[in-house]
């Protein structure tokens, strides 16, 4: 069989057929390599070759190059550059010539494919002309066909490799795609492929935006691709716009005063919704960024620094063209619109929050005139629209402002959830929902609380939608209540505003999550909102706390049962869901009871047991299962040890499962919650717990976030024992040590953010391994790694980059392990200059973390003293 024909094979609607082809095309990537990709490319290039089948070649040569999992990139990236030079060089040919193909959709494939290469190449320093090759193309070349196709490249390439690596060419990047993206361009397809690629350049041309001329021609050209005559084109320039105001929105203000204002205005009001959408985007993004810019500006306040960058408050500026504009988009609501589709209503709700947020007090009188005209309006467009405006304007403005005006409308809202239009009610439980969450304290208990509670319990009955957001109201009505009648400065009250209802609106969620649907996700919203409901439980409702979970495990015994009854993946769905959400439900009970589940705990251990048995490689359920059991551990303490041993044969196999990332890492963490249980019993379980944990650390498959886990998980261990860990204390000072040395380039910044974290999980080693043997007699055993972990902590404190996080431990470890040696033994560490400088150190930091340095300060000054005496 042809290459033609094997490739149409795979896309044959007879399953045999397409998985012969499938196998037999997997088989020749691994065992021929170059021929098959030398196969694909001559498909790729054929013009008598039918579109689909050269589709299906361009598609496997890009998934022979490209793979999400980095380990899997490194292996295709490998493969790709060991091939022969002629091989190399004619699969690129034939891929650079597809882009000039008659079909445009086959330049489409190629473009793809040459950015695929690209990536694998342009990071090695091979293939140093190609861009020079692109760009003759965009250039020169008559063909529009290949324009589009080599503009498209380019946009795929900018996306795909780091900016670093192409900054020496954006000059001439930047000047082709603006090129194509010009009104003098007389093919908008042309038009289109430059927006768009000029889209993801936008990020590496950081230095050309510097440059007052060339930024003034590019907003040039963006602003008047808006009024082009295609759609395309104008949806693909606001998107533009939407990122350049992500990206310099300190360079903007000129722009905003000239033409932005007005053309996004212009834009919002656009009878095509994707440019409307788009238009509202950019307003969007401007509220986020000042809402950033705030925040900024008050920490800079607080610490006498000034901002980076300074808002320009656009939207405070804006707020009288732009407010009429989106209450008049969110009376455009359709009657029978998907939840999942987003459309000018849902878009204009979003911006008019993060608009409440960036202008804050303004947003009131902007909004309450349309509120107060059309929130008794016969037209359920309008009702809905006011009652979206008044949710939508809950966070931004001072509460203060906000209280009488939600004191005066809770009544109204609560009589709405009888409404007879499903939006209406849906909106106003929403509404009600976000008063709730935001100002709890407008919620008079004596006033409001029955009326609300009652119209909540009842619109639990009506469509789903409706009762995922009465379960989300009844949720943070409670979450916020509790936390509110906390902060009050009270003691623990026998007694909350809610106990009276806790009995009638949780056994209403249980019946809700009766229901063997979970359309709009209302079956699990409402065993959320009885989560809440059991975790904020005053002591008066306890017995309704032990109830709930009676019925919950009982719930947990019949689906066991129905295991066997399973039938299609449905059906598996459905069950592991609900095993999720009972484990959730116990999970909460055993933290509110805490030791006081041990009548329960033989149960709920058989039960977890039998449901590890069921869910068979499901890792989501086996998490659940595994955290239930590490919560059942952390509550009973000793009292965990009788189920250990019948624990431990399904723990191992969760910590060998180093392909699920997930899995391995709760299985990990339980190690750290039973270490902590059982304390110095633990020491039994110690050596092959460290076995397992130091092969995991060796594995070239396990991801790398778990091995930080692993290292966290060292210093539980050694809390837990104390002395006993000196067995495997050498081997762990040497991973830790290791691991310690790895420093990070700088320009990546993915790897940045490992090695902080990684730096964080080695801290939380030490800091364990010191505070179980610091005043034991073995606490001599860490002198010969002090110097170590004193430069560690050097290296962390030093770093610019260092979070709250990483200071916190190192001023605490820095604390411990002075507090380790009373006798002097550090004296000469402990006078370094860097650590003097360090405990006087007057960087900005959260108030913890200054708490944290001061006690080191304190210990090491004392101990000190004490040893010069």
């Amino acid at each position: 069989m042809n290459a033609t024909d094997l490739l149409a094979n795979t896309l044959s609607a007879d399953a045999n057929t397409r998985q012969d082809a499938t196998q037999k095309l997997e088989t020749a990537a691994r065992d021929s390599y170059p021929e098959y990709m030398l196969m694909l490319s001559s498909v790729l290039v054929n013009e008598n070759t039918p579109l689909h089948v050269r589709n299906a070649a361009g598609l496997a040569l890009k998934n022979a190059l490209s793979a999400r999992e980095s380990a899997r990139q490194s292996e295709f990236t490998h493969r790709w550059l060991s091939l022969g030079a002629d091989t190399k060089a004619k699969i690129k040919q034939d891929a650079l010539i597809t882009l000039g193909s008659a079909q445009q959709k086959a330049g489409n494939f190629a473009s793809q494919v040459v950015a695929a290469i690209a990536a694998v190449e342009l990071p090695e320093g091979q293939w140093p002309d190609l861009i020079e090759i692109l760009l003759g193309f965009v250039n020169t070349q008559p063909n529009a066909n290949l324009k589009i196709a080599t503009l498209q490249t380019i946009g795929f390439i900018c996306e795909a490799i780091k900016p670093e690596i192409l900054s020496l060419r954006s000059n001439e990047i930047l000047t082709a795609v603006i090129h194509g993206a010009r009104k003098e361009e007389p093919s908008p397809e042309v038009q289109l492929a430059a927006i768009h690629a000029l889209y993801n350049s936008l990020e590496f041309i950081r230095e050309n935006f510097e440059r007052e001329g060339e930024r003034n021609y590019i907003m040039q050209v963006v602003c008047e691709a808006t009024q082009n005559q295609s759609v395309a084109v104008q949806v693909g320039s606001f998107e533009c716009l939407v990122r350049i105001m992500g990206l310099y929105y300190d360079k903007m203000a000129l722009y905003m005063e000239q033409a932005l204002f007005g053309l996004t205005v212009v834009g919002m009001k656009h009878t095509d919704e994707r440019v409307a959408l788009q238009a509202v985007e950019f307003w969007s993004t401007v509220c986020e960024e000042e809402v950033d810019l705030a925040i900024e500006a008050q920490e800079a306040q607080e610490y006498g620094e000034t901002p980076e960058t300074e808002s320009r408050f656009f939207a405070k500026i804006a707020l009288p063209e732009i407010v009429p504009v989106l209450l008049l988009l969110l009376t455009k609501q359709e009657e029978d619109a998907d939840d999942d589709e987003w459309n000018v209503s849902m878009a204009a709700g979003t911006c008019l929050s993060l608009l409440a947020g960036a202008v804050q007090d303004a947003i009131v009188p902007a909004v309450i005139p349309f509120i107060e005209a059309h929130i008794k309006s016969d037209d359920w467009h309008q009702r809905e629209a006011a009652v979206m405006t008044f949710g939508s304007i809950l966070e931004g403005p001072d509460p203060a402002v906000l209280t009488p005006l939600v004191n005066q409308a809770l009544p109204l809202l609560i009589n709405m959830m009888t409404d007879g239009n499903v939006h209406v009610k849906d909106t106003t439980a929403w509404t009600l929902g976000r008063i709730c969450d935001l100002l709890i304290s407008t919620i008079k208990p004596d006033v409001h609380l029955h009326p609300l509670i009652s119209a909540l319990v009842n619109g639990l009955t009506d469509s789903p939608r409706i009762v995922a957001n009465c379960c989300w109201a009844l949720m943070n009505l409670a979450d916020q209540l509790g936390t509110y009648y906390e902060d009050d400065g009270t003691e623990v009250a026998q007694s909350g505003p809610l106990s009276r209802y806790y009995e009638g609106v949780v056994l209403a969620l249980l019946r809700v999550t009766e229901s063997g649907g979970n359309e709009a996700n209302y079956r699990t919203a409402a065993y959320e909102a009885i989560t809440s409901y059991l975790t904020q439980a005053t002591p008066d409702a306890i017995t309704v706390v032990q109830s709930t979970v009676v019925t919950i495990l009982q719930r947990m015994e019949r689906l066991l049962n129905m295991q066997n009854q399973i039938l299609g993946v449905d059906d598996r769905n459905n069950w592991n869901e609900l095993q999720s959400n009972f484990c959730s439900v116990v999970i909460c009970v055993i933290r509110k009871l805490n030791n006081g589940i041990q009548p329960l705990a033989d149960r709920i251990m058989t039960l977890i047991l039998q449901l590890i048995q069921a869910a068979g490689k499901t890792s989501t359920v086996l998490e659940d299962a595994f955290l239930l059991v590490g919560s059942l551990a952390s509550a009973l303490e000793t009292n965990f040890a009788p189920y250990m041993s019948a624990f431990l044969s399904y723990l191992y196999p969760a910590l060998k499962a180093h392909e699920d990332t997930q899995l391995c890492t709760v299985a990990v963490g339980i190690i750290g919650d039973i270490s902590r249980a059982l304390g110095d019993q633990s020491a039994q379980y110690a050596g092959p717990f460290m076995t397992v944990l130091l092969e995991n650390l060796q594995s070239e498959v396990l991801n790398r976030n778990v091995k930080i886990s692993i290292l966290s998980c060292f210093g539980d261990i050694a809390l837990a024992i104390g002395p006993a860990f000196e067995p495997y204390l050498d081997t762990t000072m040497g991973v830790l040590r290791q691991a310690g040395g790895v420093e990070p380039n700088p320009l990546d910044y993915d790897l940045v953010d490992y090695v902080s974290q990684l730096r964080e999980g080695i801290l939380e080693a030490y800091t364990g391994i010191v505070t179980g043997l610091k005043k034991t007699e073995k606490a001599s055993l860490l002198l010969p790694h002090s110097q170590h972990i004193l430069e560690l902590i050097h290296r962390c404190l030093s770093d610019e980059e260092r979070t709250d996080s990483l200071m916190r431990l190192s001023y605490g470890l820095l604390g411990d392990l002075a507090d380790s040696f009373p006798d002097g033994q550090l004296k000469q560490l402990l006078l370094s200059q860097w650590v003097v400088a360090e405990l006087r150190s007057k960087h900005r930091m959260p108030p913890e973390t200054k708490k944290t340095m001061r006690w080191a300060r304190e210990v090491r000054t004392s101990e000190l003293f004490f040893q010069s005496i």
